[in-house]
């Protein structure tokens, strides 16, 4: 009976949050929040004696009053977050989407596959895991000073790659 009754109101509903909002979807999109709100709160709603059993009489102010609070959380929601935006640096706003990060680490990976073993494992093991040149030796049982010139070597080489690939 109740959820009769508040698919009877959506008309209502639906002019109402047109008159709060700026466009046909914010308003749909308010009007079903309200609806959803409204659906959850059933059982606690008891219609008031002041209706007499007409239960689309106390639905309507029910819903209104559902959908005005929908619409003023969803204001102070977009007034917080755009004072966040404010506050953030505008250095952001060229940066993009981070497609163009994820085609730069493809072409690193790509790059790094061209390298022969030995010289990967060890760019990985001091560049990547942040390994010293001495703890990366110890785990490749060579000397230091091999490990220091793969390292370099491996460096070279994908920076050429690389430079390559970026021109």
């Amino acid at each position: 009976m109740l959820r009769a009754g508040i698919a009877q109101l959506l008309p209502e509903l639906r002019a109402a949050a047109r008159l709060l909002t700026a466009s046909r979807a914010e308003a749909d999109d308010l009007v079903q929040e309200a609806v959803l709100r409204m659906l959850r709160g059933l059982d606690g709603f008891a219609p008031p004696d002041a209706h007499d059993g007409d239960t689309a009489a106390a639905l309507r102010p029910w819903g209104l009053a559902v959908l005005r609070n929908a619409f003023r959380e969803g204001w102070r929601r977009r007034r917080r977050e755009l004072a966040h935006l404010e506050t953030q640096p505008r250095d952001e706003e060229g940066r993009s989407g981070g497609q163009e990060t994820v085609s730069r680490m493809r072409e690193l990976a790509r790059a790094l596959a061209t390298l022969p073993p030995p010289l990967r494992e060890a760019l990985v093991l001091v560049g990547a895991q942040g390994l010293s040149h001495e703890q990366a030796a110890a785990i490749c049982a060579v000397p230091v000073g091999t490990m220091k010139a793969r390292v370099s070597r491996a460096r070279r080489q994908l920076a050429s790659t690389l430079g390559a690939v970026m021109d």
